[in-house]
């Protein structure tokens, strides 16, 4: 066990994962909850690309742990599901101590979202929910293209179960740190991607790869990708099972 000081206040989670993309199941979520009563610590989990999922179930919530409304509250976002990203609308849900001292500070430091953004999330929540499949469906094949056609590039991407981002470490041979190779992947092959380490220290060495232009412009990026590495000398068969 790992000590601290001061004691933790709370645990933070957020799955599916920005920027890993990674999922995780109930039974991790129960370990979790567990060791968050054991220790007195208060569990926020922020669920935020709940509908952006491929290939499976829905990722399930903390609170669908017997006993996580004891020391749990959830948060999710109009952002994602509702394509309404810069809105800053969204709720939470929990334990009732925490969503009363949510509601106090709230009230402290503002006092609501501008009218028309809120009827619009009523509008959003209320009206028909087709539109969650076709943003679903979207992600989905964006990222079936991009792994497709980067792995064809020279470029193999772990397949993201969820989220609209894929995490992957910086291409091989190559010994350069994750923001050096994310200037010269933007320098030579005009593709942006996040370094991993501005996520946090763990970060350094891999680069964060974000759904968000269309099939065409993925397709064009891989192009480009892979004339960079032919260009480097660093697209050759043994090279790339060296990865």
């Amino acid at each position: 066990m790992h000590y601290s000081v001061p004691k933790p206040t709370a645990l933070v989670l957020g799955y599916p994962s920005n920027p890993t993309a990674e999922v995780v199941g109930l039974d991790f979520y129960a370990e979790v909850v567990d060791f968050c009563r054991r220790h007195r610590i208060w569990l926020l989990s922020d669920l935020a690309y709940a509908e952006i999922y491929f290939d499976g179930a829905p990722p399930p919530s903390v609170l669908q742990v017997p006993g996580a409304r004891d020391i749990a509250v959830e948060f999710t976002s109009m952002s994602k599901t509702y394509s309404m990203a810069g809105w800053r609308i969204g709720f939470a849900v929990g334990n009732k101590q925490l969503i009363g001292a949510l509601t106090r500070v709230k009230s402290y430091l503002d006092y609501g979202a501008f009218t028309p953004i809120q009827a619009a999330a009523c509008a959003a929540l209320n009206g028909p929910q087709d539109c969650i499949d076709q943003v679903r469906q979207m992600y989905k094949s964006r990222r079936d293209v991009m792994v497709d056609s980067f792995g064809r590039a020279g470029w193999d991407i772990p397949v993201p179960r969820a989220s609209m981002f894929a995490w992957r470490r910086c291409r091989r041979p190559s010994s350069i740190w994750a923001l050096e190779f994310s200037k010269q992947l933007l320098t030579n092959a005009q593709v942006a991607v996040a370094p991993g380490v501005g996520f946090g220290e763990l970060g350094e060495g891999y680069v964060r790869i974000a759904l968000v232009e269309n099939e065409h412009r993925i397709r064009q990026a891989a192009r480009n990708i892979k004339r960079w590495f032919q260009q480097a000398g660093v697209n050759t068969p043994a090279q790339s099972a060296a990865e």
